[in-house]
């Protein structure tokens, strides 16, 4: 009885352990060859597993990329939302200056182009990101631009996703099209730029 009660939760310690392992493996190769090198034999080697085991819980390598998005971010945001110290610019300004720094960041920028070029031409993988990922974060952001709203600081009648849009939109298509440098001083502008078609007249 004693050996029936502990083989689930060991089963399942090995399943975490086994999928924390993949999901490593595959951000981190992607860094180190590139997403066109990647590959699920590659990953399954790194990780100590066999392409089974991932192709039992992912049907291709640009999906096991974005779970190890997923994963990062929800270690690294946790119960994620954006600072409301009462001052909007400081805050968005926050935000973007954090956001610049980890397009930045070269560790990330490899496998998030990868991610992006993968979405691009796989719709199914592209409707998981927008499920998973991007309509959260959106709602995230909408929260904060109607706590403003509200107070008064934003107009009454602003689309809160054409906002966001305007926000985000610029400072992803720079880092994407690499169109230009991305630089604390490009976020703060931006912010200052789009608050001043969405504050109210007057």
């Amino acid at each position: 009885m004693t050996t029936r009660r502990q083989s689930t939760p060991n089963s399942s310690r090995r399943s975490d352990a086994s999928r924390r392992a993949i999901l490593t493996a595959a951000f981190d190769l992607v860094g180190e060859v590139g997403y066109a090198k990647l590959s699920i034999e590659g990953i399954a080697a790194r990780a100590g597993v066999g392409k089974q085991t991932i192709y039992r819980w992912w049907p291709s390598k640009g999906a096991v990329l974005f779970d190890a998005f997923l994963a990062l971010s929800e270690e690294e945001d946790g119960e994620a939302a954006l600072p409301d110290t009462g001052d909007l610019e400081a805050d968005l300004k926050t935000v973007m200056r954090a956001t610049v720094a980890e397009l930045n960041d070269p560790r990330y920028d490899e496998p998030m182009r990868a991610l992006n070029t993968e979405i691009s031409h796989d719709p199914g993988l592209a409707a998981v990101y927008r499920e998973r990922l991007d309509e959260p974060m959106r709602e995230i952001k909408k929260r904060r631009l109607a706590a403003a709203r509200q107070a008064g600081q934003l107009a009454g009648d602003l689309d809160l996703d054409l906002a966001v849009d305007m926000l985000w939109g610029p400072l992803l298509n720079r880092w994407l099209q690499r169109t230009g440098p991305l630089t604390p001083e490009y976020a703060d502008n931006l912010v200052e730029t789009a608050l001043n078609g969405m504050r109210p007249p007057g």
